[in-house]
């Protein structure tokens, strides 16, 4: 198994990581340590207020933001500037990433004080996800050349996919009892139609049964893994060092149960948030397939991380600004229900919960 020692002795082929296996395991035990943190805000299942929210949401970005001006210190600018780019482009997938969980807890009902804890379950499962790509990742860097190439293919694929999604007029319905992870999770359980708090399983007719909880958990973890396929790739495309690559991650991930209640609402104004996100996705792939390159063929020109960081920038302020004068000027900001209400008609708000339970 590769460990955090294994990482800083990585051969030539592989980025060597600044980390000592101390600074490993210090920095694995600060992630656990927020993550425990957030459990026990969520302990008692409430509706936090936008106060509340925005101001955890503020910890978590103050927190990624000391720990780089520490790193930008200790390390280097050349260290510093690609921990911020990398934070940068995680930061804006893990935003892209809570149009789907909007739709998913509009679509499975989650009452709004439950809703914190099935984010919470969500980035545990993301986080421990994105461990093993990054692990993987890792070694498939320090034994194969090709591999940055490979990354490029699969972010150039996925920026043309976000791209058509962006492109299409209409949002994309759910159904829940259509999901494969539900479908799978249903042929071996039972499944209640009532929502039991933080609970996951009940007794249930004799037997141990599944809350509707626990079916949305699910769905979102399978999610997850199609977000780790993405972001892996895009933030090695920054930097090759796994050890900065766990942390952007990372801090990425962990304020995203507080930064959902400070935009549910103010998502739905970035309508054009999936078409930078296309470009962002591109930019790198590309950067990847030529750092490829410029192995094979010294002649090919690489990226610079400062004109990476420029880009991302320029394009995340770009499509910030044309999203707002496109909403004001269709008239859409406040008439229109958010994303939580238009996800799927079937499950919009004061209609009936859908039915969870095994059927057959």
């Amino acid at each position: 198994m590769l460990t955090p020692s294994a990482l800083t002795a990585a051969p030539s082929t592989a980025t060597p990581s600044i980390a000592s296996p101390g600074l490993w395991w210090l920095t694995i035990a600060g992630i656990a340590a927020l993550f425990a943190l957030d459990f026990a805000i969520t302990r008692r299942p409430h509706d936090p207020s936008l106060r509340e929210a925005a101001a955890w949401s503020a910890f978590y970005i103050a927190v990624p933001l000391a720990f780089g001006a520490w790193l930008w210190s200790a390390y280097g600018s050349a260290q510093g500037l690609e921990y911020v780019t990398g934070y940068l482009v995680e930061k804006s997938l893990s935003v892209d990433n809570l149009f789907v969980f909007i739709v998913l807890l509009a679509a499975f009902a989650v009452p709004r004080e439950l809703r914190q804890r099935v984010l919470l379950l969500g980035v545990a499962g993301a986080l421990l996800l994105r461990a093993v790509f990054i692990l993987l990742g890792a070694q498939l860097i320090a034994t194969f050349s090709w591999t940055f190439l490979l990354f490029g293919a699969i972010l150039l694929g996925t920026a043309v996919k976000v791209g058509r999604d962006a492109l299409s007029p209409a949002d994309h319905a759910v159904d829940v009892s259509t999901l494969r992870s539900v479908r799978l999770v249903r042929r071996f359980f039972p499944v209640t139609d009532a929502y039991a708090g933080t609970r996951l399983t009940v007794p249930h007719d004799g037997r141990r049964a599944l809350t509707p909880l626990a079916l949305v958990t699910v769905a979102i973890l399978g999610t997850d893994v199609v977000f780790a396929v993405d972001s892996v790739p895009a933030v090695y495309g920054i930097t090759g060092d796994p050890y900065l690559v766990l942390v952007t991650n990372a801090f990425a991930l962990l304020g995203l149960r507080a930064l959902y209640f400070v935009l549910e609402n103010a998502l739905s104004s970035l309508v054009h948030l999936g078409h930078g996100l296309a470009l962002i996705l591109g930019f790198i792939g590309a950067k990847l397939v030529l750092h490829w390159a410029h192995g094979v063929w010294p002649g090919v020109p690489e990226v610079p991380t400062l004109l990476s960081l420029g880009v991302i920038v320029g394009i995340l302020a770009t499509v910030t600004v044309t999203s707002l004068l496109s909403v004001r000027r269709s008239g859409r900001a406040d008439p229109s229900p958010s994303r939580e209400d238009r996800p799927d008609r079937r499950v919009g708000r004061g209609e009936q919960r859908p039915d969870l339970r095994q059927r057959g």
